[in-house]
């Protein structure tokens, strides 16, 4: 830098912008903005024995907490309007253990209809079958032992190819299968109650993702035959779900992908399917999902949520508050 000549001093430097003087900035009253939080929405502490719907009730109302009541009124109020609930899931819930939460819902009528990808008969199939289900795949895939339980791949493949050539699609020839067995575990089945209850139970494969493909008794002419029968079957439930609710559970690509089809092939014949709540359930948000469940099919009309968390806790606590909220209204017949 240079120096002045008369002090020797750097020269003082002139600042490029002037700074903005504030004094004549406008202000507006406090009580004249509006605030997206208000102190009324806020959470009520818990008052010990209370019941869910007090719990729920005390939810800041905001937010996921003002979502999952709304999903909660969207259920009630399609149930009793006699209103389709449909459910599409991938195979985490059933793994989770919440297939007992599930066929009760099933049983009282509040889910009406059922989609599976083909991941979740795998699962839904051992626990009826053993009581157990969901192997080490970090262990055995080094071994080449991955998928490869005899009575799985056996015992999956005839029944769907026996049920196809009756001329059954996949969900409902499992669930009669697992039903005139008598298995062990049948009463939490998905597939068993949906062929007790008279309720559609639909599966949704793509062939190689699921470990039953594998196996030498695959018939890849009834998984195709069958699968696409209960596609269309699904169409038909989302063909009449106008006024009523869609909740995907955990599943990021297929049931997303093929509820978008079903709702167009339903649309294209003629169905009014325009007023839908549509409910997404998962620990991440997907792109699928976003877009093919929440935001285009309620592009019309409806409203599309997302509920954010691990479905172990959210589901059992949708439940809950659904039925609690059933009962207050049978209550006050």
């Amino acid at each position: 830098m240079a120096k002045s000549k008369q002090t020797g001093a750097p020269p003082l430097r002139v600042p490029l912008v002037k700074p903005l003087a504030l004094h004549k900035i406008k202000t507006y009253p406090l009580a004249k903005r509006h605030s997206k939080v208000k102190l009324a929405e806020s959470a009520r502490p818990w008052n010990p024995g209370g019941t869910v719907t007090d719990f729920l009730a005390g939810l800041p109302d905001i937010l996921a907490a003002r979502a999952l009541r709304d999903v909660i009124e969207a259920i009630v109020k399609a149930r009793l309007a006699g209103k389709a609930v449909a459910v599409g899931m991938g195979a985490h819930p059933t793994k989770v253990g919440l297939n007992p939460v599930l066929v009760d819902l099933m049983e009282r009528r509040v889910i009406t209809a059922l989609a599976l990808t083909g991941a979740v008969i795998i699962h839904d199939f051992e626990l009826a079958m053993m009581g157990h289900t969901s192997e080490e795949v970090d262990t055995e895939i080094n071994t080449g032992r991955f998928g490869m339980a005899e009575e799985t791949g056996r015992l999956l493949n005839e029944a769907i190819t026996h049920g196809v050539r009756k001329g059954l699609g996949i969900g409902e020839a499992l669930g009669t299968w697992i039903e005139e067995r008598r298995f062990p575990n049948r009463n939490t089945s998905l597939l068993a109650a949906g062929a007790r209850l008279g309720i559609p139970v639909t599966v949704h494969v793509a062939i190689g993702t699921d470990i039953i493909h594998m196996h030498p008794a695959v018939d890849g002419a009834a998984l195709g035959e069958g699968t696409l029968r209960d596609f269309r079957t699904f169409a038909a439930v989302v063909a009449g779900l106008e006024g009523g609710v869609y909740l995907n559970l955990g599943s990021a690509v297929i049931m997303p992908e093929v509820f978008l089809k079903a709702l167009t092939l339903a649309r294209n014949l003629g169905h009014t399917v325009d007023r839908i709540t549509t409910v997404n359930m998962d620990f991440l948000p997907h792109y699928r999902p976003l877009t093919n469940v929440l935001r285009r099919p309620t592009q019309k009309g409806g409203a599309g949520h997302m509920l954010i968390g691990h479905h172990e806790i959210m589901v059992p606590l949708l439940a809950a508050g659904v039925l609690e909220s059933l009962r207050k209204d049978r209550n006050k017949r």
